[in-house]
């Protein structure tokens, strides 16, 4: 078959190109358990179109993959997803949505490199999850706030209790989310991105 040269495409496509107004670009990592949502919330509030590296969930997973709550589900990510939002003209937040499953968990710690801060999202249905992902984000030292995804069927608790259930300290924020809306996903950066505002201006004042 002949290929013109008009029919070739090199390089970005024209939307994705970054904005020549950028001056500052940070890195923000989107963690979580299983099929809690990351690739979700990526691909609703990237303006780029997203990157993933999802596959079709197999019978390797059967036994090993913990799915309660999302039994529908048919595909995971096996390595990261990317996305791209323009906070202001001059502020640019580089998305990196982690795998969820368990055995894939040892990815994190590269993608942990060089983040500024994270988003832990959380499904109430499967609230232990949470415990392990929150202490890696400890032990590594990033700064996170918890967003708790609005799935239809999952049980509505006060803030405060989860607070105490998740044993996160008061400074920490907490807020309620739907990932599949771009609004309700860029709140939940704007509040990571204020929050990490609050930590510079104490270190700087201390």
């Amino acid at each position: 078959m002949d290929f013109k040269s008009s029919d070739t495409v090199t390089g970005p496509r024209a939307e994705d190109h970054l904005p020549h107004t950028a001056q500052a670009a940070v890195k923000i990592v989107i963690v979580g358990g299983f099929g809690v949502g990351k690739t979700t919330m990526v691909g609703s509030v990237s303006e780029i179109r997203p990157l993933t590296t999802e596959e079709t969930m197999t019978q390797a997973g059967v036994g090993v993959d913990d799915n309660y709550g999302s039994e529908s589900k048919t595909a995971t990510t096996v390595a990261m997803d990317f996305g791209r939002i323009s906070i202001t003209e001059q502020l640019v937040l580089y998305l990196f949505g982690t795998p969820g499953q368990e055995r894939f968990w040892f990815l994190w710690n590269g993608l942990f490199e060089g983040a500024l801060g994270a988003v832990v999202l959380i499904d109430t249905r499967r609230l232990e999850v949470s415990f392990d992902v929150i202490g890696r984000l400890e032990e590594r030292g990033v700064p996170f706030v918890v967003a708790v995804n609005d799935f239809p069927d999952a049980p509505r608790y006060p803030m405060e209790d989860l607070r105490a259930a998740l044993d996160l300290p008061e400074e920490i924020p907490i807020v309620k989310c739907d990932a599949r809306r771009r609004a309700s996903s860029r709140d939940v950066l704007m509040t990571l991105m204020r929050f990490l505002h609050s930590i510079a201006m104490a270190s700087a004042s201390a």
